[in-house]
C-alpha cells in the first residue's frame, strides 16, 4: 500500500454496479461494486441513512441539556444530546426545534447551525447537522410513541466528568460537548 500525503492524486472510487439489499423506515442498505483509482474492482456495503440533526441546548446558566435513552442496538441506556431524523419537507432548523421539543420539552428562541459531520463514513452516508440552541423556554410536543427519553441539565463540570469517566459513549455527544466546552473557555466561563 502506498501512502500519498500531498493530496494531488484523485482518490475517487466509481460505482460500476449497485444492488439494493434492504429498505427500512430510517435506513436502506446497498452493495456496490466500485472501480478503485488504480483500476481494481472492490465491493462496498453502504448504509443509507435519512438526514438527521443533533442539538446542544444551553440554558441561561451555561448548563447543557442531556438525555438518557435506551439504545437497543448498543444494548444499553446512553447519555446523549437530543437528536433525530428530519421529516420529509422539513428544514434542518425545523427538525432541530421539533426534536428538542419532543425529546426534552424545551424550545429555543435562537438556534444556530454549527457543523455537519459523518457519523461513520466507512460504511454509512449518515450526516448529522449539529445545532446550538439557546433562549430556552418550556414548550413540549408529545414524545414519539416508540421511545422513552429522560432529560436533565448538567453543568460544564458535570459534562466534563461524564466525558472523562467514559460514561458518555455516544460519538455525536462527545463531539458536541467538546465543542461546547471549548466555546465556554473562549467565553471565559470555565
Amino acid at each position: 500500500m502506498t501512502y500519498i500525503m500531498d493530496g494531488h492524486r484523485d482518490l475517487t472510487e466509481a460505482c460500476v454496479e449497485s444492488r439494493r439489499v434492504y429498505d427500512g423506515r430510517i435506513l436502506s442498505v446497498r452493495v456496490d461494486r466500485v472501480r478503485l483509482p488504480g483500476g481494481n474492482i472492490a465491493s462496498r456495503e453502504v448504509v443509507e441513512h435519512k438526514p438527521a440533526v443533533v442539538i446542544l441546548a444551553e440554558n441561561d446558566d451555561a448548563e447543557v441539556l442531556l438525555i438518557r435513552q435506551h439504545r437497543y442496538a448498543a444494548g444499553q441506556t446512553l447519555i446523549e444530546l437530543p437528536a433525530g431524523i428530519s421529516e420529509p419537507g422539513e428544514s434542518y432548523d425545523e427538525a432541530a426545534i421539533r426534536e428538542l421539543r419532543e425529546e426534552t420539552g424545551w424550545k429555543p428562541s435562537k438556534i444556530e447551525r454549527v457543523a455537519e459531520f459523518y457519523t461513520s463514513p466507512g460504511f454509512s452516508d449518515e450526516m448529522l447537522v449539529f445545532f446550538h440552541a439557546t433562549g430556552l423556554t418550556q414548550d413540549s410536543l408529545p414524545q414519539d410513541d416508540d421511545e422513552l427519553v429522560l432529560a436533565r441539565f448538567v453543568s460544564w463540570k458535570e459534562a466534563g466528568r461524564l466525558i472523562t469517566s467514559g460514561e458518555i459513549k455516544d460519538c455525536k455527544t462527545l463531539f458536541g460537548l467538546s465543542w461546547w466546552l471549548a466555546g465556554l473557555d473562549k467565553r471565559g466561563i470555565r
